[in-house]
């Protein structure tokens, strides 16, 4: 796996680098050969964030980002997310494998050892539910997130007739997705 890193408000010494590889290394048998890993630290007054992404040669990508008062703490952090995602992806793909012939190539790319996957990360959809979706605008879709609660809401954009998604992001503010096809 290939690592580059970037540092904001932070220089990022080889010596540093190299220790930061060393722990990414830990995982990198999970990987393909050719990933790129992009690591982005960021120092803001007492909080260390670090923020790594995986780029996958299949056009996948997996993510983690953590805020510590210690860079390596939040590395170590990182690294068992990045773990976690990782052998979900591939019981994923193992499991469609199973079913689909044409999934068998992705996985085969990744190299799935037998003994990293389980049946107990499968995904088990509890309840669904189907209901009518309201022309409206931004402003008000987030209004109707926040009186039921929600962190996010779908609704029909008045203006463009296009199916939205609003949501609720972590420093409070509201986020606006649209979808294209």
């Amino acid at each position: 796996m290939r690592y580059s890193f970037i540092g904001k408000n932070f220089d990022v010494t080889d010596n540093f680098s190299n220790k930061i590889s060393a722990k990414l290394d830990r995982i990198s048998k999970l990987f393909p050969q050719d990933a790129e890993a992009n690591i982005l630290l960021t120092e803001n007054k007492l909080d260390k964030k670090i923020d790594v992404t995986v780029n996958l040669p299949n056009k996948r990508i997996i993510k983690a980002e953590v805020t510590k008062d210690d860079f390596m703490a939040a590395v170590d952090e990182a690294v068992d997310i990045l773990e976690n995602q990782m052998v979900k992806y591939k019981n994923k793909l193992h499991d469609r494998a199973k079913k689909v012939p044409a999934y068998a190539a992705e996985l085969s790319a990744i190299a799935l050892d037998e003994d990293e996957y389980s049946d107990e990360d499968t995904i088990n959809i509890v309840k669904s539910k189907k209901f009518f979706v309201k022309p409206m605008d931004a402003e008000e879709a987030c209004m109707q997130m926040d009186m039921l609660g929600h962190s996010f809401f779908v609704f029909r954009n008045a203006e463009s007739d296009e199916i939205n998604i609003v949501y609720k992001r972590k420093d409070g503010a509201y986020g606006l997705i649209e979808p294209e096809i």
